[in-house]
């Protein structure tokens, strides 16, 4: 027997999930297929559970230096299980509340790995049997894996992903992380302040490469003073396993010995082989194309998230679930400019950052004025000792509009949604900023780039 649906979505990560319910919502019989957990890899294997172990981290630090904020506190230790233990507990929490939330909701949620056969057929193998579904529509939004270097292999204990760093059972003396981007200052920040010799390597010529060279600059002298060594401009060419220990050569003919090295080179597209070749798909490697409505070379089938790469961030992939929920239920939207989904890092101290940057206006030949504003002049961040980091604000001289936002220091990732709206806007408008704040410095940076 086969059951029928208008739409059929395969993948329960943070854009399945908001595609499906989006879909129901508007009136469509929708299902929603994850083979794993739901929640995707963002709820189950990363955004939620570093975050968690990022907290527990950012208040050891908070302790460790409540002295000068007068607090006397005794010595202060981090308890590596109890840590995990709660990060389980969270994790585990935000999976059942949106597992019951998705099943109250009108969507039906099935467990099982899907397999598109045909254009508007779906084999779903379940642990109870297989089950066939038809479709009028399709979203597509099967995630991502962490990348893995040809010449350092994975093997789950003294080279690991991303997956394993999360869950380790003990925390290693030493730690070498291959990747400055985001995944790799996270979890550097993290295993620094619980205290591991954290070591940075990065190929390129900064940390966090897609932005600035001021945002990398500043990123490295925090990270310094946490004890985190920075190395970039060199590759990691060989590695030697000893004893549950490795030794890495760069190419520089420098030799690290660590206890544990985390790969943190990024991500890549996933999604069955079968399904592909079945709808005939066309991809960019890994990636599924899409167009600017976030349908494939196949019809009525649509993908979003990190199956089309184009943003590797959870609140990407949602905002493409807006517009892939609304073209298939028979609307007409696009998506042409992502750079106003923000770019957000939870290091220590965080970045975040909307539109342009300053390498995009130079390559694009963008004439702009640069407004800067410094936390060390906020009231409330010197009120809290978080004076680390500045805003910077791109004003286009030939329009006079505000086309780039970069911002680092301690919850602006929390502004970012402002930041946001202040470049749609091209400009503050109708804007109360509430004093004392740390969203004053945004607006400073805002209102000096007419000061050039």
């Amino acid at each position: 027997m086969t059951e029928k649906f208008d739409i059929v979505v395969i993948g329960g990560g943070p854009g399945g999930a908001r595609a499906a319910n989006r879909c129901a919502q508007k009136g469509a019989n929708v299902a929603l297929i994850e083979k794993e957990s739901l929640g995707g890899i963002c709820l189950n294997r990363g955004c939620i559970p570093l975050k968690a172990l990022l907290a527990s981290a950012h208040q050891l630090l908070a302790a460790k230096n409540a002295e000068k904020m007068g607090i006397e506190t005794e010595s202060v230790k981090p308890n590596w299980q109890t840590i995990q233990q709660r990060k389980n507990n969270l994790v585990d929490k935000l999976r059942k509340d949106m597992t019951a939330s998705m099943k109250a909701g009108k969507a039906k949620l099935i467990q099982g790995r899907a397999i598109v056969t045909e254009p508007n057929k779906i084999q779903v193998k379940t642990d109870e049997g297989q089950i066939n579904l038809e479709a009028e529509k399709i979203i597509l939004a099967t995630g991502s894996a962490p990348i893995q270097l040809p010449q350092i292999p994975f093997d789950g204990q003294t080279v690991i992903s991303s997956n394993e760093a999360l869950s380790l059972t003990d925390l290693p003396p030493s730690l070498i992380i291959i990747g400055g981007g985001v995944i790799g200052c996270e979890m550097a920040c993290l295993y620094a302040a619980m205290g591991t010799q954290v070591t940075v390597i990065e190929a390129l010529e900064q940390l966090i490469p897609m932005e600035d060279q001021w945002v990398g600059r500043l990123l490295k002298r925090e990270f310094e003073k946490l004890g985190i060594k920075v190395i970039t401009k060199q590759k990691v060419s060989s590695l030697l396993k000893n004893n549950n220990k490795a030794k890495l050569q760069l190419d520089n003919g420098q030799q690290i010995e660590t206890q544990k090295v985390l790969i943190a080179v990024g991500r890549k597209s996933i999604c069955d082989k079968e399904t592909i070749q079945n709808l005939n798909l066309e991809t960019n490697g890994s990636e599924i194309k899409v167009n600017e409505k976030l349908q494939t070379s196949a019809p009525n089938v649509f993908a979003l998230g990190d199956v089309i790469g184009t943003t590797y961030l959870a609140h990407g992939a949602t905002y493409e679930a807006e517009i892939a929920a609304v073209n298939a239920t028979g609307g007409n939207k696009t998506i042409t400019d992502y750079s106003i989904i923000p770019r957000t890092v939870y290091a220590f101290p965080e970045i975040a950052s909307v539109g342009k940057t300053m390498n995009d206006c130079k390559a694009e030949e963008i004439d702009i004025s640069v407004g800067k504003a410094f936390f060390r002049a906020n009231g409330r961040a010197v009120a809290q000792d978080e004076i680390v980091g500045e805003v910077r604000a791109l004003r286009n001289k030939t329009d006079d509009k505000i086309i780039g936002i970069t911002m680092v220091g301690q919850i602006v990732t929390e502004l970012a949604s402002l930041a946001t709206t202040i470049i749609q806007n091209g400009k503050v408008t109708n804007i109360s900023f509430p004093h004392p704040t740390f969203s004053e410095t945004l607006q400073e940076a805002v209102e000096n780039t007419r000061l050039k």
